[in-house]
């Protein structure tokens, strides 16, 4: 398992644990009951406080990421990849239509928004 935080992104490092992590155990990196370092291990390992790296464990625990095994440590959860996807996919169609909203009250043309995704995505 291998985690880059940056200090200076101005996200919180647990955001950037939990996205690093959400990121590889959806590609597959992270296969499912993978044990991962224990709290105390990950927050040495980054340099990092221990409430940091439980914030992202607890967080990915509630999102269905991770379970924790009491005495034993914290897994990779066996979950369905094309349901995440889905879910995913659900989530972008949300953040698109605000973006649709964002858009029309700022008087910003539909081809205007579609550049800058082609810029993106460089397509």
């Amino acid at each position: 398992m291998h985690i880059i935080i940056s200090y200076e992104s101005g996200i919180p490092i647990y955001e950037q644990i939990k996205t690093e992590l959400r990121g590889q155990i959806m590609r597959g990196d992270l296969p499912s009951d993978t044990l991962l370092p224990s709290i105390r291990m990950l927050a040495k390992e980054l340099k990092i406080g221990i409430i940091t790296a439980k914030r992202a464990y607890d967080d990915l625990c509630a999102e269905g990421f991770l379970y924790s095994a009491q005495g034993k440590g914290v897994f990779v959860a066996n979950f369905d990849r094309g349901k995440a996807e889905s879910e995913a996919v659900s989530e972008i169609r949300t953040r698109l239509k605000e973006i649709e909203a964002f858009a029309e009250r700022n008087s910003v043309k539909k081809e205007a928004v579609q550049k800058l995704i082609k810029e993106i995505w460089g397509i």
